[in-house]
């Protein structure tokens, strides 16, 4: 079932301001619980789970940027 373009841009919303911070705390509060690895180890977990975390939501954040696509070109259309 495709996502409208008003869809995914609320559900990019959503998972920007809600999903992220909680993905951010979840990953430190896991390594803050293991002992701390050398610092190049951590900065290189720290890279792939902050790239990570986008792969499940590519066809949400996929064209949120642009124009709706839906939207009419013509002067009837514009504010």
């Amino acid at each position: 079932m495709a996502l409208s373009y008003k869809a995914r841009r609320r559900w990019s919303l959503v998972i920007l301001l809600v999903g992220l911070p909680l993905y951010i705390v979840a990953v430190v509060t896991v390594l803050n619980w293991l002992d701390r690895p050398p610092i190049w180890l951590e900065f290189i977990v720290y890279v792939v789970l902050g790239l990570l975390w986008a792969l499940p939501f590519r066809f949400i954040f996929r064209g949120v940027g642009q124009a709706d696509p839906d939207a009419g070109d013509g002067p009837e259309d514009r504010p």
